[in-house]
Order: structure tokens, then sequence, then C-alpha cells
């Protein structure tokens, strides 16, 4: 899949370009070396800097910082890194020895994700002319020891990234770690809009949104769903003929939704919706939303075409007012901005159930984005059959063959807990031609009765944050840069051991 593959054909994407955010090297030594020393330190620091910046799999600007050798100096620079609004995060550098000390003021003021690079300018030792002025020079070996103590000693949250610049496993590393980051500030800066409440007697979707503003950033309120459709149906003739002509030219819309078909007029009011719910959220500054069957007010239809088209445009999205995965939908999807694939709402519905060939059918009512498939959707109307309501219009595809993530999110009362299933979408074992929305076919690993049993002993939620940009190593960041819990089924889990987990976890939180 191409990373630009965006089936809303919107150019009103609010997937940021990471490379307009920033991480800031700061490489530590002391003064005790002298200017000429420290020169070289930092010729060979702006070195490392380049080989970030080079490197394509960082998708972040790196800036090169003065070296510091003082605690003033550092405790300085932290307060600038925290004030800088597109600054995601810090890497630090011991190149030399940095007694560690200087770094607690410094340490206890960053509110910025911190990764820990253990490295050297050299990769190579230069045997036959090695002399202690270069082993003076070249100090990270313990200088970064140093350092790792006093961050344990603190207990600061940070990712430990180990190798030199040139090696691409390295580099990989960091860049997973700093889309991250570009999801822990997209985690602060929130708004998720709430059009409606939970779904009537649902524990799953429920939570502590005071809790989840105190922890992740984001903020969370609700507004009266009629609210949503005075923007709606304040759309003009004029923008729905232009948004009504861009879906005719991008999918493959059924003849009765056609210009002068007989159901031509539900086509229109689909994009009426997009367009005073696009609008509403523009002007609220909102980059997610939840909706509800059970709340839609003056809304004519439930909203199925707008919803996949927001979210592939990196809206996130939570169904039944499930705004934990809202929230997962959009972080997601600027983790993984300009990669291959996308985010997407997915709520795990049957299975396949076939000794050695068991698969997992993930679909909702209408909701699921087509940033998933390469393919072109079809553009259709069925019943809903809930709701109430008219027949809404909706885009129909299959996900694309490929690895994938599903996350849920939940409220555990004391913490907040991620269950990450590492996944590969598979193909269509046979067609389904009378299922009428987006969907994905996936086998979990380690295998179905191990996935499943994990994800309930977690109590994790039917509804999930579907990527097939994302990995694990990015949620394991994310995880550590926010305090909450991460839970991984993947190839190596077995349920004993995930219970054992499960009650260490419990023991640490």
């Amino acid at each position: 899949m191409t990373a630009n593959a965006n089936h809303s054909g919107s150019s009103r994407s609010i997937v940021p370009d990471l490379a307009t955010y920033e991480v800031w090297l700061l490489t530590g030594s002391q003064t005790l070396y002298g200017e000429e020393v420290l020169a070289q330190v930092a010729t060979q620091s702006q070195y490392v800097a380049k080989g970030l910046q080079a490197a394509s799999e960082i998708p972040v600007t790196v800036v090169w910082k003065p070296v510091l050798t003082t605690r003033e100096a550092i405790h300085e620079t932290m307060l600038e890194a925290n004030a800088a609004p597109n600054v995601v995060g810090v890497i630090t550098w011991m190149h030399t020895f940095s007694p560690a000390k200087m770094w607690i003021t410094g340490l206890n003021a960053l509110a910025k994700p911190l990764l820990h690079f253990h490295t050297q300018a050299n990769a190579e030792l230069p045997w036959d002319t090695i002399d202690f002025d270069f082993m003076n020079l070249n100090q990270a070996a313990h200088g970064d020891r140093e350092f790792g103590y006093i961050e344990a000693r603190m207990d600061v949250a940070r990712t430990t990234v180990v190798g030199h610049v040139t090696d691409p496993t390295v580099t990989e590393r960091i860049g997973k770690w700093t889309r991250a980051a570009a999801g822990r500030l997209a985690s602060t800066s929130m708004r998720v809009a709430r059009f409606g409440d939970n779904m009537r007697f649902v524990a799953v979707t429920e939570g502590d949104k005071t809790e989840a503003e105190i922890q992740f950033g984001a903020q969370i309120n609700t507004w009266g769903v009629n609210e949503l459709a005075d923007a709606v149906h304040a759309a003009t003739d004029a923008d729905i003929d232009s948004l009504v002509a861009e879906y005719v030219e991008l999918y493959d819309v059924v003849p009765e939704l056609l210009p002068g078909g007989e159901r031509h007029e539900s086509l229109r009011y689909g994009a009426a919706i997009e367009l005073g719910l696009r609008s509403f959220l523009e002007q609220g500054g909102f980059s997610a939303f939840t909706t509800t069957f059970e709340d839609l007010g003056e809304l004519r239809q439930l909203p199925g075409l707008a919803v996949q088209r927001l979210m592939a445009d990196g809206y996130g999205f939570g169904a039944e007012g499930d705004w934990k995965t809202a929230m997962m939908v959009r972080i997601a999807a600027v983790m993984g901005a300009g990669l291959p694939g996308g985010a997407s709402l997915m709520e795990d519905y049957t299975y396949h159930l076939v000794p050695g060939e068991e698969l997992i059918l993930g679909a909702h009512m209408l909701e699921v984005s087509p940033s998933l498939t390469t393919s072109k959707p079809r553009l259709e109307i069925h019943p809903l059959g809930i709701g109430g309501k008219e027949d809404p219009v909706r885009l129909v595809f299959t996900a694309d063959a490929g690895a994938a993530v599903v996350i849920a999110l939940s409220d555990m009362r004391d913490r907040f807990r991620m269950v990450a299933n590492v996944v590969e979408t598979v193909a269509l074992p046979a067609p389904m031609p009378k299922l009428p929305v987006g969907h994905a076919v996936w086998k979990p690993a380690p295998d179905f009765k191990t996935s499943a049993a994990a994800w309930l002993t977690a109590g994790a939620s039917h509804h999930t944050a579907m990527t097939s940009q994302v990995d694990v190593d990015m949620l394991r960041d994310f995880a550590t840069m926010t305090g909450i819990e991460l839970l991984v089924i993947d190839e190596s889990t077995t349920q004993l051991d995930f219970e054992r987990q499960m009650r260490l976890n419990g023991a640490h939180f």
C-alpha cells in the first residue's frame, strides 16, 4: 500500500507532516576536559546528529544542541524543550563522562519523552593508533553507565537504544520512538467530541474522562447531537453537489445512488453529514469524535460514509460513545504518518472456527476506514436494522492482507491498560457478497485460542483500533511515555506467561 493511499479523497488530511516535528540531541560532557576536547566532542556529536537526520527511518527533524557541561545549562535546555510546541522529545548521549548529579534537576524538569542513545562517534576502534587521548575523548562506555544509573535511581521513563548511528537497525528503532513521541504529542493536544453518550448499559466503552486528561492530556467532552444536526442541515446544495461529484469519481457507486438514481437523495444526505461533521470538528479544533446509534436526534442517517472518510483523513473515531478507541485511532494515525497503510475503528465480530484454520472477521455497523485498503471501495446503501433511521450510505471493501495490530484501551479503575495483539490480515477465504460493510479478516498471533483467552483474561474491549502502520515497539514506547500498562499478545505469548505478566503488572501499578 502506498503512503498516500487515502480513500477519503479529501485534501484536508489532519495527519501531521512529522518532518515539522523536532527531537533534540543533547550531548553530555564536563568542563574538566578542557576546550580542545570539548570542541572535538561537539564536532563528533554533530556528526551523530547529521547521521540521525539523514536516516530515512527517522521521520522527524533531528536538531543538534551545544554540548552540555553544567547543571544550569542542562536545566535550561530541558525547560526550552518543554516550551517548544514542535519538540516531541529529547535524545541524550554522554559522549565523555558527564557526572550524573548535574542532570538531576534537568531530568526532574523534563516533561517531554526521553530516549537514551548509548553510542560513540567511531564504529571501529583504531587498534594500531589508540592511545589514552583517544580513551579520554571516547568515554561513552562508562559515561552512559553513569547516566543510566541516575535515570534508574530517579525512575525516569525512557527508551534506551544501543548501537552506532550507521547501523540501520539502530536508526529504525529510534525512528519508531520518534513516531511514538509524535503520538504522545497528539494525545496531549487532542480534543474529543462526543455526540451523545455511551451506549446504554455497556461497560467497556465507559471510563474516567478526567483521569484520561490527567494521563494523556486529551480533552473529552460531550455535545448534543442536534448541534451536529444543525451543522449538517446547513450544508448548501452547491457544496453537496461538489462532494457527490467527488464520490462518483473516487468510488464504485451503485447505480441507485448515482445522480438520477432512485436513492440519490440518500447519498446527498450522506454528503451533507460529511460537510456538517467536518465543519463542526474543524471549527472546534477536534481531532477525534464518537457517535452512538441510540442518540441520533434530528439526523436522518447514522453517520457512516462521513465517518469512514474522516478516519481516512486522520481523525480518530469510536462508535457507541467509545472515546478511548477514538483516541487510539487518532494516535495510531499520527504515529503512522507517511507509512503505508492506515488506522481504523474495528470490532471483533465473529469467528471462523474450523480447527487449524481459525480466523477472526472484524467489522462494524458502518464505520471502518478505507485507509486499510488500496482497492477501490464500493459505495452502497443498505438497511441498518438498528437505530430507527433511514438506510445509511457506506463504503464496502476488504482490508488488504498484511501485518497489523489491533489495540484496545481499557479503564481498569487504578490505571489505563492497553492490550495489543499482533495479527496477520488475510485475503478472504471466500467471497462475502451479502456483507455490506467495510471489513477485515485476520489470523491472530500466536494462535486463535491463546489470543482470545489472553484478550479475555485482560478484560480488553471488543472495540479496537486496527493499524497496519504501527508496530509493538511504537506502542511500547508510547506506554512508557504515558505511564500506562501495556500487555502484548504476539508469537511468544503463552497463557501462563500472560497471566504471570498481569500479576506482575498488578504489583507494579
